[in-house]
């Protein structure tokens, strides 16, 4: 027994030994990927939320007392500028039309004879064949019938005014609202005047937003590279990825800060040339402040947190895993991290497998 239980514990080790001696063969090191801390240029940005507003809005108005039609285009539409929106009817305002007409028709006629009557009687005058006060009393009624005409005149500017309210056209291109009034509905517009409908200029939208005023002072009055900041493609987003991206184009900064929220309003232009933005969208501004010309990057997701904070697993010249601190600044295209401390340009840190590896352990780098 003793002589077969030797024999046991002999084979045993010398199995043992075998099998250390074939993982060291085939090798134990694991393949780590890794990669390398770089240097570059980028703009730091800071998130505001906005609200667009259309270029230019204008309410459409019914002048006048009458019925109106039912609208020629559909709610929503796109509609250009001079184009018929509604008519009234309002057969007194053509009705007043005509009679200002005849009107005028009347002391054109009459002034017609007044100045034959004039020229007539200042030619007589010469031969003594009427008085002066003849002469007079025909200028007199020279003077009074043009005055007619041009009173005749102003009455029928005033009915052809009353009665162009009546054809309600679009005062600039852009997209309109639904109709305020049902086709066929009166209106008493002649004393108050009533809404119609609301016309959008929208070819352009005008993204407005607020800034705190530390951060008006960190982003325009302290230098943070701000010339290499471009104000003129300043990226907007919205809560539902839309089939285009968009920029706006800062142009309006308030000149002056609201003392009850602290904050300053500024404004941007954005084209709309696939009509996919309306008034009242909301939009997030990614205002740009600052722009570092030697920013360290990393992968975000080689970062592991911990009690400590953040850190990375660094592969030093041994081949070794060494776990480094950092400290951690803006997400840049979405997939590096900026690293304010704890590393330097060129450093090997590991990109994947983290829950594999730990400090102080032997690997084998596999460049990503």
């Amino acid at each position: 027994m003793n002589r077969l239980y030797a024999i046991a514990v002999v084979t045993l080790i010398l199995s043992s030994c075998s099998h250390k001696k074939n993982d060291t063969v085939s090798g134990t090191v694991p393949e780590i990927d890794v990669s390398n801390v770089i240097t570059d240029s980028v703009t730091l940005y800071k998130e505001y939320p906005g609200t667009l507003y259309a270029n230019r809005t204008a309410k459409v108005y019914c002048r006048v007392d009458g019925y109106v039609s039912r609208p020629k285009y559909t709610a929503g539409d796109f509609v250009r500028q001079g184009e018929v929106l509604f008519t009234i009817s309002a057969p007194d305002l053509q009705n007043a039309v005509n009679e200002a007409e005849a009107d005028l028709a009347t002391a054109i006629s009459q002034n017609d004879y007044a100045e034959q009557h004039y020229l007539a009687v200042a030619k007589a005058y010469e031969s003594q064949a009427v008085s002066k006060m003849e002469v007079a009393e025909a200028l007199n009624s020279r003077d009074q019938s043009r005055a007619s005409i041009n009173s005749a005149r102003a009455r029928l500017a005033d009915a052809r005014q009353q009665l162009g309210y009546c054809t309600v056209t679009a005062p600039f291109s852009g997209h309109i609202s639904i109709n305020e009034h049902s086709g066929g509905s009166y209106v008493n517009g002649a004393g108050d005047p009533v809404a119609l409908a609301t016309v959008y200029e929208d070819a352009q939208v005008i993204a407005e937003f607020a800034i705190e005023d530390d951060s008006f002072l960190r982003i325009f009055e302290n230098p943070n590279n701000r010339h290499l900041i471009d104000y003129s493609a300043v990226p907007v987003t919205f809560g539902e990825k839309l089939p285009h991206s968009y920029t706006a184009n800062l142009d309006y900064m308030a000149p002056d800060i609201n003392p009850s929220t602290g904050t300053l309003v500024i404004q941007g232009t954005i084209d709309n040339d696939y009509h996919e933005l309306r008034s009242g969208m909301y939009c997030t501004v990614r205002m740009p402040y600052k722009v570092d010309p030697e920013a360290l990057l990393i992968r975000d997701a080689s970062i592991g947190t911990d009690q400590l904070g953040k850190y990375v697993y660094l592969v030093n010249d041994s081949s070794k895993i060494v776990y480094t601190p950092i400290k951690t600044g803006d997400l840049v295209a979405d997939t590096l991290r900026i690293v304010t401390e704890g590393l330097r340009p060129g450093d090997r840190y590991v990109t994947s497998a983290l829950l594999k590896v730990h400090d102080g352990m032997k690997v084998k780098s596999v460049p990503q």
